[in-house]
C-alpha cells in the first residue's frame, strides 16, 4: 500500500495513515482492494466487505497532481494508458481514470477533464492455482481451458497463478515447465512497468502487452514459438479466430472469460462454436 500512497497529495496521504491508525482492527493496509478519489467526493478506501470513507471532498488539484505523479510529470508520455482508461504502477497496481472522452474517428484519443482515479491494489495469490491443476494438467501436457466466473470473481488472479505454474514446472508430479506466451492487452496479467513483469508469470513466460488479443497471439505464435498461451477476457469473433490459429498451429490454450454459468457461454456464439468444434477441452467455474 505505501507503493500507492507515495503517489497521493501529502493532504490525503495523512488523512489515509491517520484512518489506518485510528482502524487497527479492520487492517486496512493487509485488506484494502481500492484507493478512490472521486472530483467532490470523499476518498474512499475499499475492503473486501467494507467502505472505509473518509470525509474529504476530492479537487479537481488533488486528481491533477496524483496524475501527474503517476505519469512521472509526462502526461503526454503515458497519453496511450490514459486513452485505454488505465496506468499500469510498479508493484503492479493499477490506477483506473474517468473523464470527458475525446473520440476520433471512432477512437478515443485523449481524456481531459479527469473525474476519478481509482487504484486498484495488486496482490498476487501464489498457489490459489492448485485446486484446479488436476482439471488442467493432462499428463505431460495441458488441456486448452476456458476459466469463467463473474467480474471480481479472481480469475484473472486463478489465470496468473496457473501461468506461473505451469511454466516453472511441477517437480512433485514430474511435469515439466513449459514456455507460455501471455498476450497482456491490458496489463492485468503480468503488470509490466518498464518492462519488467511486476507480478509473477514464471520463469518461461514471454509477454507482449498494450496489443489486442488477436495480434498479440498471432505475434507470440509467430516469434517465441509458445507451448502455451494465455490470456484474459475472451469474447470477440477475432479473439475466436486467433484462438483457432494458436489451436490449429498446435499450441494449447489458458484463457478466460465472463459469465456465470453454461448459458452464459452459449449466448456468445462465437465462443459457443469453440467449444461445439473442441477446440476448448475443458471449461472451469469459479
Amino acid at each position: 500500500m505505501e507503493e500507492i500512497l507515495k503517489y497521493l497529495p501529502n493532504n490525503i496521504y495523512i488523512l489515509i495513515t491517520e484512518t489506518i491508525k485510528q482502524n487497527p482492527q479492520t487492517k486496512i493496509k493487509e485488506n484494502a482492494i481500492e484507493i478512490r478519489l472521486r472530483n467532490n467526493k470523499p476518498v474512499i478506501i475499499k475492503l473486501p466487505n467494507l467502505d472505509i470513507v473518509i470525509k474529504y471532498d476530492v479537487t479537481e488539484k488533488d486528481i491533477l497532481y496524483t496524475l501527474e505523479k503517476l505519469c512521472e510529470n509526462s502526461i503526454y508520455a503515458y497519453k496511450n494508458q490514459i486513452c485505454q482508461g488505465f496506468i499500469t504502477i510498479k508493484g503492479g497496481h493499477r490506477v483506473g481514470i474517468t473523464g470527458s472522452c475525446v473520440i476520433e474517428n471512432g477512437k478515443i484519443i485523449n481524456i481531459k477533464y479527469i473525474s476519478s482515479l481509482n487504484f486498484r491494489i495488486a496482490r498476487e495469490i501464489k498457489g490459489c492455482c492448485n485446486k484446479i491443476l488436476k482439471d488442467v494438467i493432462n499428463k505431460d501436457n495441458i488441456y486448452t481451458t476456458l476459466i469463467v466466473s463473474p467480474p471480481g470473481k479472481g480469475k484473472t488472479t486463478m489465470l496468473r497463478d496457473l501461468i506461473r505454474t505451469i511454466s516453472n514446472g511441477i517437480p512433485e508430479i514430474n511435469f515439466r515447465g513449459k514456455t507460455c506466451g501471455v498476450v497482456d492487452e491490458r496489463g492485468e496479467i503480468s503488470a509490466m512497468y518498464k518492462g519488467i513483469a511486476q507480478n509473477d508469470v514464471g520463469i518461461r513466460t514471454d509477454i507482449i502487452e498494450n496489443i489486442n488479443k488477436a495480434q498479440g497471439m498471432q505475434i507470440l505464435i509467430r516469434s517465441m514459438s509458445p507451448e502455451i498461451i494465455a490470456c484474459d477476457e475472451i469474447g470477440t469473433k477475432e479473439d475466436v479466430l486467433a484462438i483457432k490459429y494458436a489451436v490449429t498451429s498446435g499450441v494449447k490454450g489458458i484463457f478466460t472469460m465472463h459469465g456465470a454459468e453454461m448459458r452464459d457461454i452459449r449466448a456468445n456464439k462465437d465462443i459457443n462454436e469453440l467449444i461445439e468444434n473442441k477446440y476448448i477441452e475443458k471449461i472451469i467455474f469459479i
